[in-house]
């Protein structure tokens, strides 16, 4: 057969070739040969591609997607292991049968060897066992294509899905740091609409102005030195600051007067205030920690306190650290003995207080922190060592509202000469906020503003 009479030969069978589109090449230098292979499946479905050489195979597969090859051994020029050989070379994919005679088994095993062959067929072959071989070939042909199409999927889709994954955690990364920053504003806003509101509360004057912010500073110090964690500090800083908020319904002239020299009916009006407090903060769920220890603030660790007679350790410990700031504040404002005391009184009275009024453990680490004469030494040392007590210090550089720039940082809460609130801590200036600051200034004839701040 010569090379223009190379035949394709489809099957005539309705829909055959949708079902089993496969393409065989058979090779064999006898027409015969290739005859009967092709009425022997011709009606299997499949596209019959014929050449009468090794070399005529070979140009073949260089133009056609041939999925089987059945080639003869015997042949001239080139034998079947030779053309077999080429084609796994060049071909790998494509299934390889040869068809050979019992006295070629040298070469058979050769074509084995060399051509990376499926099976091999002897001659005369069994119809039925050739299409039954063939056709397994081809079904164990389209399972290697599918698990090949199968892994490049699973690969492409795996950097796919490590693209995605890199996308989502650089958006989560992104989204993350959104939040957290929102999270911070609102944390800060919250702290300053406190501090806004403790400050409203004290604008009746006396000497309640400016007690529940001392208090708050001195007892936001004390919770740090004692190593309490910081939702803990937080929470003790807030209750400081509305600790007196269920006074706000008291008359002036309860108020005005210190608690010692009130009659027993205006102790008991007084006494009332821990719980009117915890009651009015409940409803804000970030406020039920702070209400709880408002509620606690007056027992004491003797168990005489008021209102619910709790002694020792039974006292949340951040109301612990309340009762000393208060009472170290309110003793030198007048409003808790019948005397005002100076700072060193003060804290002679919180000396001696230890163990009666206060937990020992909280007052010594007070006396610590203020640099008092006289604590505990074994016990100071305790604390120091173990809680690790830091001394506050206020932080920032104190500069004149003439040498605020923008971008400075408040490392203190700004308050005008009335006592209000204008700016809370960390809060970033502008141009337009130093503007108003110097407005304030100028406005209430009370002296120059010192601003603690430091560059941002």
């Amino acid at each position: 057969m010569m090379a223009d009479e190379i035949q394709q030969t489809q099957t005539a069978e309705p829909g055959a070739a949708e079902e089993a589109p496969y393409t065989l090449l058979c090779v064999d230098d006898e027409a015969n040969i290739l005859s009967a292979l092709k009425r022997l499946f011709r009606t299997q479905g499949y596209n019959i591609l014929t050449a009468a050489s090794g070399k005529e195979g070979l140009a073949l597969l260089e133009r056609e997607q041939v999925d089987l090859v059945i080639s003869d051994m015997r042949m001239p020029e080139m034998n079947g292991a030779q053309f077999l050989e080429q084609a796994r070379a060049r071909w790998p994919d494509t299934v390889r049968l040869l068809l050979t005679g019992y006295a070629e088994m040298s070469a058979t095993v050769d074509a084995i060897n060399k051509g990376g062959i499926y099976r091999y067929i002897s001659k005369p072959w069994e119809d039925t066992e050739m299409v039954v071989l063939v056709r397994e070939a081809l079904e164990r042909l389209q399972l290697e294509r599918e698990k090949r199409r199968l892994e490049a999927l699973t690969q492409r889709q795996n950097e796919e899905l490590k693209e995605l994954n890199a996308s989502l955690e650089e958006k989560v990364k992104a989204r993350t740091a959104e939040l957290s920053e929102a999270n911070e504003k609102l944390k800060k806003g919250f702290i300053t609409s406190v501090q806004v509101f403790s400050n409203l509360i004290e604008l009746r004057g006396g000497a309640v102005a400016g007690h529940s912010r001392k208090v708050a500073e001195l007892a936001r110090n004390l919770a740090r030195g004692l190593a309490l964690p910081q939702a803990e500090v937080q929470d003790v800083f807030l209750a400081a600051l509305l600790h007196d908020i269920g006074k706000i319904g008291l008359p002036d002239k309860i108020l005005q007067k210190p608690f010692a020299s009130l009659s027993a009916e205006g102790r008991a009006e007084v006494m009332k205030h821990p719980l009117m407090g915890q009651a009015s903060l409940m409803a804000l769920d970030q406020l039920k920690v702070p209400a709880k220890l408002i509620r606690s603030h007056h027992e004491r660790f003797d168990g005489l306190g008021y209102p619910d007679r709790l002694a020792g350790e039974a006292i949340p410990l951040g109301a612990r650290i309340l009762a000393v700031a208060n009472d170290f504040d309110a003793a030198q404002r007048g409003t808790l003995l019948n005397n005002r005391l100076n700072e060193s009184d003060a804290l002679l009275y919180i000396k001696d207080g230890r163990g009666k009024r206060y937990d020992p453990l909280v007052a010594n680490a007070f006396l610590v922190l203020m640099g008092a004469a006289g604590a505990d030494g074994a016990k100071v040392s305790e604390i120091t060592s173990q809680a690790g007590l830091l001394a506050a210090q206020p932080g920032g550089m104190p500069r004149k509202t003439s040498q605020l720039t923008p971008g400075m940082m408040l490392m203190q809460d700004l308050y005008s000469h009335d006592g209000v609130m204008l700016l809370a801590k960390d809060h970033v200036l502008d141009a337009m906020v130093i503007e108003q600051i110097r407005a304030f200034e100028h406005a209430g004839g009370g002296g120059l503003f010192t601003v603690f701040v430091r560059i941002k």
